[in-house]
């Protein structure tokens, strides 16, 4: 055990209140772990979830590279339709357990910043809708966690009303702070019967590679669509080259969060089977410049000491791990500054290259 640091921070700074919050998660953690994690995980498929296909291949094994929570995680790829999937996948229990303070609790607050400061790429997200409806009454938002892309959208489109819907409390919280015109908790398929043919635009940003049957969600997105109504789809390419060259250092992969990552032509066939026509798909402009800085990132905190978690199992760090981890991190800012202006030199050849590392599509609802 990790001993105690002898000078603790003054009670009533930030820090202390960080440190209480964490020793009271504490006991929950380890009685949650008591048993180790092969209970958070459904059997192995031995199909694909997509095409039914038998032949699968491994493509990652990785371990949470974010909250650094216990368990280790496979995700595979179908030789038929390439659809890349977690293997075996994240059960109830499961997804409870990694989910929780991420983008809540202790999470909260360091997440609500991270989405607050990409104003810029949901403008983006945004206007790619508006040669094909510029002027929509009503949007709903999926995954919409603490509103930030609708606040931003409501600027390109200043007449519309944005509801969101998101399983934390972060989506109530957006509308308290007006981000939203309603705030829905809860799953989406569970909500959209109420919601039928309410909406104009149904956004997914970055939402659907997080659920459990992709197919059932955009079902549930035509259902509250109204005739002619557009769904805007924008999730990871799992085809990118960056996802080859960087492993399990690819931010997108996302283990334990993301559960599917459907190529392009998956997603469109399965779009246009449920009565959609798909009329734009876009790659470079999808693309977020931002994978080397991240894969260095992602290699510097899993080398540093870790910080203070209820989840780990050797306690509140030490004095020794508090001074190590800034003094590592800080040696390793020249790699991210000359990583980040990689990013932004490649930027522009993403989508030309196979580099792109997300993709969107827009499909209209069909009568």
């Amino acid at each position: 055990m990790t001993t105690a640091d002898p000078s603790p921070a003054p009670a009533g700074t930030a820090a202390a209140r960080s440190t209480d919050r964490v020793a009271a998660l504490r006991p929950a953690y380890r009685a949650d772990l008591a048993d180790g994690t092969d209970r958070f995980f459904h059997p192995r498929r031995t199909d694909c979830p997509w095409c039914s296909s038998t032949a699968l291949r491994p493509r990652l094994h990785t371990t949470d590279l974010l909250q650094h929570k216990p368990g280790r995680f496979t995700l595979d790829t179908c030789e038929g339709c390439g659809h890349t999937f977690q293997n075996p996948r994240l059960n109830d229990e499961g997804l409870e357990f990694y989910y929780r303070d991420f983008y809540d609790g202790l999470g909260e607050q360091r997440l609500g910043k991270t989405f607050a400061g990409r104003a810029t790429v949901h403008r983006n997200q945004a206007r790619s809708v508006l040669p094909h409806s510029p002027a929509p009454r009503t949007w709903l938002d999926v995954g919409t966690g603490h509103g930030h892309f609708c606040a931003t959208a409501r600027e390109v489109f200043p007449g519309a009303a944005f509801d969101g819907v998101d399983l934390s409390q972060g989506v109530e919280l957006a509308e308290r702070a007006g981000r939203l015109r309603r705030g829905l908790r809860g799953l989406f398929p569970e909500l959209a019967p109420g919601l039928a043919g309410q909406y104009d635009v149904v956004s997914m940003l970055h939402y659907l590679e997080h659920t459990t049957d992709p197919a059932r969600e955009l079902a549930s997105a035509r259902q509250v669509l109204r005739p002619g109504g557009l769904l805007l789809v924008e999730v990871p390419d799992p085809r990118s080259r960056f996802a080859r060259l960087l492993g399990r250092w690819w931010l997108p992969w996302l283990q334990p969060q993301h559960l599917h990552l459907a190529p392009a032509a998956n997603l469109r066939h399965r779009l246009e089977a449920l009565g959609f026509a798909v009329v734009a798909e876009q790659h470079g402009e999808a693309h977020d410049p931002i994978d080397l800085l991240a894969a260095g990132w992602l290699l510097l905190d899993h080398l540093a000491p870790r910080e203070d978690a209820p989840w780990h199992p050797d306690g509140p760090p030490g004095p020794l791990r508090r001074t190590l981890r800034p003094a590592l991190l800080l040696a390793g800012a020249p790699l991210l500054i000359v990583a980040m202006l990689l990013d932004r030199l490649l930027a522009p050849i993403a989508g030309r290259t196979g580099h792109s590392n997300a993709y969107r599509l827009l499909a209209r609802r069909t009568p």
